[in-house]
């Protein structure tokens, strides 16, 4: 079972409104499980900024033991000596980061049932389903699918890691987990977080 999904941190600096290594350390010491380095969308760095960032955030991981993921940036992965790669359906494919990259966690997001039949499921570590809820914080999100999709996801794969994705919350972590999640992964709900500690802890 992948217990590192359990409490799975996504960030880049777009969703910050502070320092993100301030954010990230507050968030290890409050009990993460995984960071997953996902620099993307309006106001995200790029060059030789976001290297400089991913290599401060992946210092701070490595201090930590916290397993280190890039969102799609597979140019990256070597460079910032990642422990996993995570990719949409319309990233690079699954089979040939396999190839390229065996030793390392890889995650697919799935978000519906003609996406699942298309996915080469057993080459993956983990799957990211969702958006379960309404998320605002991707701009090309696609429509929530509710904790049903969990259900369906475990059912149809008993021993499936599975981690929750899209507008997950303190108030909303548990109904994710009750569907059959093996955990949640949150962007907003830390970042924007008043009290990162209570936070994570209510995930």
């Amino acid at each position: 079972m992948a217990n590192y999904l359990r409490k799975y941190f996504i960030m880049g600096s777009q969703n910050c409104n502070r320092d993100p290594e301030k954010i990230l350390t507050e968030a290890i010491a409050a009990g993460i499980t995984a960071f997953q380095f996902r620099e993307k969308g309006n106001g995200s760095l790029s060059g030789e900024a976001k290297i400089t960032l991913g290599k401060k955030l992946r210092e701070i991981c490595r201090q930590y033991t916290i397993p280190f993921f890039i969102n799609d940036d597979v140019e990256l992965a070597s460079v910032l000596e990642v422990d996993g790669i995570h990719v949409g359906q319309d990233d690079t494919s699954v089979a040939r980061l396999r190839v390229k990259f065996p030793n390392l966690e890889l995650g697919l997001s799935v978000s519906n049932e003609e996406e699942f039949k298309k996915s080469p499921i057993h080459l993956v570590d983990y799957v990211g389903a969702g958006p379960i809820f309404t998320t605002s914080t991707k701009d090309d999100a696609k429509p929530a699918v509710g904790t049903e999709w969990i259900t369906f996801l475990r059912n149809k794969h008993r021993h499936l890691p599975i981690v929750g994705i899209g507008g997950i919350n303190e108030i909303n972590a548990s109904q994710v987990m009750e569907a059959g999640a093996n955990g949640v992964a949150v962007i907003s709900a830390i970042t924007k977080a008043q009290n990162i500690k209570e936070v994570v802890k209510s995930l």
